[in-house]
């Protein structure tokens, strides 16, 4: 895929997808502009090479009707104190008013369109409201690898109708080290996978065993692994249906001699709240009415040692339920052993990425992904529909 630096974008319309789904607090302000700054190197390279710059965003889930409380707005406003520059903002995404303000443009400036979704168009990737959004520019550059496993008219049919499509600085590293971890990894290569369900992750998973030299697991799809290997892990979730696939992985794993391992012990409490009763308990000795809610000060040591020596390690997936404190330790514990390691670490995105920032240990990780599902699906191996899009478009496809 080509990136916006080996184009000409001096004085040309460009259309920019980026993921500004960001938090709002209570006065409609960014709470977290983590995914605005992200793509801060591709905006200021446009406005320092006198582009006009479009973006285009989604906010919330509207469900193809506008609202107020899912305007883009306050992300204008945000994004032009961070900028030091005004940041338009259009009345729409497509339409005659927005057609004006864009031709309005001049060089160096930038208009943020209003919620794409407030068009339900959007998620049905449909061609015309792709078509009337590739009418408002000269170049489309995908930036926005948190939405790219999603077939969506920004982001897959719009390639079809833009004069020019390719990667901006964020999508292109995504792939870069994306493709590092999993096409070429520095060995021994070590995976952490947690969260909470085996089956939204049962074929990374699958693919993962055919690559790493050892595979860590954490978080509520643990038990489900812990329960297929005789463990009696009291009131913790556990799919029962995933029994079986969680006995063949660990058969699998055992069978091309990659160390499997799960928690020894863990954080148990009677329920999943702030002020729960809590015990750490080895797993056999899971009282019956309680459940596992994070990993223990043991798993996380015995896990330590396993990243030791490693030279490559992708986390993804938190080790328990780290939004509440009783229950965090066991994933910024995780977090410091990554911080500690000698080894090319990639975190995915979502909730792990979070935690990391939690942390305050972000600077001593390799890289932090902006997409947890899209991460997710790389890791299946799946060609995302928005890359897929600019690779047909670069080929005249």
């Amino acid at each position: 895929m080509k990136s916006i630096d080996e184009i000409d974008v001096t004085g040309k319309r460009v259309l920019v997808r980026v993921d500004f789904n960001v938090p709002l607090n209570e006065q409609s302000q960014v709470r977290d502009d983590l995914r605005i700054r992200e793509v801060l190197p591709t905006l200021r390279y446009l406005i320092e090479k006198k582009a006009r710059v479009i973006l285009a965003s989604h906010l919330g889930g509207p469900e193809g009707k506008k609202a107020p409380e899912f305007s883009l707005r306050p992300v204008a406003v945000h994004l032009s104190r961070i900028l030091g520059q005004e940041v338009g903002m259009a009345p729409d995404c497509i339409g005659y008013e927005v057609e004006t303000q864009v031709a309005r443009l001049k060089t160096g400036q930038v208009l943020l369109l209003e919620n794409l979704r407030f068009h339900a168009e959007e998620e049905k990737d449909d061609d015309a409201f792709a078509a009337s959004l590739a009418a408002l520019c000269d170049i489309y550059v995908n930036d926005a690898f948190a939405v790219s496993h999603r077939a969506n008219a920004s982001v897959s049919a719009i390639t079809r109708h833009a004069p020019l499509s390719v990667a901006g600085f964020l999508l292109k590293r995504e792939i870069t080290y994306a493709d590092q971890v999993l096409k070429n990894p520095k060995r021994p290569f070590v995976a952490v996978v947690g969260g909470a369900k085996v089956s939204t992750k049962l074929k990374a998973l699958e693919k993962i065993l055919e690559r790493v030299d050892k595979l860590i697991l954490g978080g509520a799809m643990a038990n489900t692994f812990l329960a297929a290997s005789g463990k009696d892990v009291g009131r913790s979730k556990v799919e029962p249906e995933m029994l079986t696939v969680a006995a063949d992985i660990i058969r699998r794993s055992a069978e091309k001699r990659i160390p499997f391992y799960l928690p020894v012990d863990g954080v148990a409490a009677d329920r999943a709240t702030a002020d729960a009763t809590i015990r750490m308990v080895p797993v056999q000795e899971v009282p019956a009415e309680w459940m596992i809610l994070d990993i223990g000060p043991a798993s996380l040591s015995l896990y330590s040692q396993a990243l030791y020596d490693a030279k490559t390690i992708v986390w993804n997936g938190p080790m328990g339920v780290f939004e509440l404190d009783a229950f965090s330790r066991g994933t910024l514990g995780m977090v410091h052993c990554l911080a500690q390691c000698h080894a090319l670490t990639v975190v995915g995105g979502g909730e792990t990425g979070e935690a990391v920032y939690k942390s305050g240990l972000a600077q001593r990780i390799s890289y932090i992904s902006t997409g947890g599902g899209a991460f997710l699906e790389l890791m299946e191996e799946k060609e995302l529909p928005g890359i897929a899009a600019l690779k047909r478009s670069e080929r005249g496809a």
